[in-house]
This record gives C-alpha cells, structure tokens and sequence, in this order.
C-alpha cells in the first residue's frame, strides 16, 4: 500500500493515510490553525494527482489536525507573515505561492473523485479555498467561515470571487467586504456547505473513517451521511433580505451611504466594519465579485492572479496595502493600518481599474492552461 502515498516534504504539515479505497489528507499545523504553507499546498498537489490516477483510491477527505484543549482549526488560510517577508526581500517564492495555490482550488473543483471536507471549526481564506470545490463539505457547529481579506488590505482570492458571486442575491458582496464569519446553518443556505454534523459526532465520524477498510466511494460518502443532522436553526432569509437592501448599491460610496440611512444596530456595527478596510482594496473586491458572476472558475483565478500580483506590486512593497494590511494585523500587531488613501472619496478610480489589466500576456500568463 506505500506505493499509494507519494514523497512528501513538508516536513509532516500534511499527513497522508489510506483507509480502504478512501485518501485521507490531514493538514497537521495546528499550531498556526493549519494554515498552509507552499511545502503543504506542493503536497496536496502532489497526493491529489497521485490518487486521481490510481483507481485503488475511489474517494478523498481532508480535515485539519486537532488542538489539544482547544477549539477546532480545519485551515485558517495562508502563512501571511511569510507574504510580508517574500514582499519586502522580492522573493520568487511569493508568486510561486499563490500560482500554485490557486492551481490546487482548481484541481480540487475538478477532481474526478468524490472530495470530501471536513470543515469542523475555522475555515478562512485559503481554507475556504480548499473546500468550496468539495462534492461534500461538512460543518459542524464549531465551523467559522470566512474570507477575511480585506481585513488585511488584500481581496477574496482562492476562487472567491467565483464561489462568493454564487452566493444568492448580494450575500456574496457583504462576505467578501466585511470578512464576516459565518456558522453552518447560514453558510448550507447561501451554498457554501452541503451537510451538517454535530459536534458530539465528530469524533465518531472522524474515526469512523479510519477505522473499518472504506469498501466504496460510496460507503465513504454513507458514512458521513448517517451521521447528519438538521443544521442548527438560522434566519438565513431575513439576514439576506437586510444584506440586500444595502450591498445591492452600484458604488462602494453607495453601500456606505445606505448602512449609514438605516436606523439599526447591525448597518451602523456594518459600516464601522467597512470604514475599517482598505477604501482602495475595497473597490477592488466590490469589482471582483460583480464580475465573478460572469466568470468560469477557470478565468476567475487568472484574473485573481493578476489582482494579486497587482496587490503586491502595483505600488511596491512599500505603498502596497497588503503588506501593510499584514504589518498591522500579524507583524507590528498595532492593528492600526494606515491605509493610502483613508477614505472611500478619496480612491483613485484609474488605479482600481488598473487591478484589472494583467501584468502578462494572455500566453504567458502563470495560469493559462486551466480549463
């Protein structure tokens, strides 16, 4: 069976094991909330394309190692400490990162083989992009999902702005705006999860798995599925309607115009949320997930490889609002980022627009061959 499970090298951050026909991949770096490094998105490459070409594996799970006396981390996103480092020194390594990362959401989306998330407790940014391609992506109620970035001067990359503008009415805008979290009854009615286990099941589903040789794809799949419950009751539909009502605006100076007519508690908490983003990444993420409507999945990451090399390089490491973003929330740790320019009136509609021309052309682009 060792022929099944290729060479890693990420230095036991991804752990690889095989239960019958079922691949299962643990992402083993709890101490930083599994988030991934580019050894770990190498290794998922690589056993993903391992076990689509072995017919012994007839279907895969992922999920994030446990914390010993803590809350759960299926994968908290990308090693954002290494994005500032790579920017300051002009390291390779940077691009190589979100090119292959954004590589991995695709073969994951296309994966000819039942893939299976097991997103119990934190699932952000680059977790959400290693899920959202799932067949079957399972919550719990100790699931948080979020795509955060803008919260450190970047956008909702690793396919958001494809699976986000799916979201129903303007649902998408509102996530991908303030990096709000959401529990799983919310996220299975906006299409972001399919199935919800408890908590107390959790373990027993987990073991379940590596206990008795998975016989069939489907066996795989029936296991998790008698273990399902009704989601925990949400109001989905009223927080839609609400969402609607303001992130329906054409303009980002619209959005913040209407939260700042309502009378509620939730608009005002909103609109301070905002007022704390990137003005300048804010439009950009306002434009990405507007035109992820239209989009392939396919051309959706090409576009956000652009948007990201723009986000580092458009003005320099030392004007980039990334790399100030990350300097604020995770470097310095003030939390005080001092965004150019400070206000939404103040963007620059030439530069937004400027997010948009790729830096490559169309044959030479990092990922011109994704169909």
């Amino acid at each position: 069976m060792n022929d099944l499970i290729p060479p890693l090298g990420a230095d036991g951050q991804i752990l690889a094991e095989v239960n019958g026909c079922l691949g299962l991949i643990t992402l083993n770096r709890p101490q930083a909330l599994n988030a991934l490094s580019l050894a770990m998105i190498r290794d998922m490459t690589a056993l993903l394309r391992h076990w689509a070409a072995r017919p012994e594996i007839q279907a895969v799970a992922v999920l994030g190692a446990a914390r010993e006396g803590k809350a759960p981390a299926f994968c908290a996103g990308g090693d954002i400490r290494f994005f500032h480092q790579a920017a300051h020194v002009g390291d390779p390594a940077l691009g190589d990162f979100f090119t292959e990362e954004y590589r991995l959401n695709h073969l994951i989306h296309n994966f000819p083989k039942p893939y299976i998330a097991l997103m119990d407790g934190i699932v952000m940014g680059g977790g959400m992009g290693i899920s959202q391609g799932a067949k079957l992506r399972v919550l719990s109620d100790r699931s948080k999902l979020a795509m955060p970035e803008t919260g450190i001067g970047l956008f909702p990359d690793v396919g958001g702005g494809y699976f986000l503008a799916q979201c129903p009415g303007h649902v998408g805008e509102w996530l991908a705006l303030t990096g709000q979290a959401i529990a799983a009854g919310d996220a299975i009615e906006w299409g972001l999860g399919d199935v919800y286990v408890p908590a107390s099941q959790w373990t027993d589903l987990v073991a379940a798995l590596r206990a008795s040789p998975q016989a069939s794809a489907e066996h795989v799949v029936a296991t998790v599925m008698e273990r399902a419950d009704l989601a925990p009751a949400a109001d989905p539909k009223a927080a839609a309607e609400r969402i609607d009502r303001h992130f329906g605006e054409p303009a980002l100076a619209g959005i913040l115009d209407s939260l700042a007519a309502a009378d509620d508690d939730w608009a005002r908490q909103t609109r301070e949320t905002l007022l704390q983003r990137s003005p300048t990444m804010m439009a950009v993420t306002l434009e990405l997930v507007r035109r992820g409507r239209k989009l392939s999945l396919a051309d959706d990451l090409r576009l956000e490889r652009d948007l990201v090399h723009h986000a580092f390089h458009l003005r320099g490491p030392s004007r980039s609002e990334t790399v100030e973003g990350i300097r604020a929330l995770a470097v310095d740790k003030d939390h005080a980022p001092r965004w150019q320019p400070a206000t939404v009136a103040d963007v620059d509609s030439a530069e937004v627009a400027a997010f948009f021309v790729s830096p490559w052309p169309a044959n030479d682009h990092p990922l011109r061959d994704l169909s």
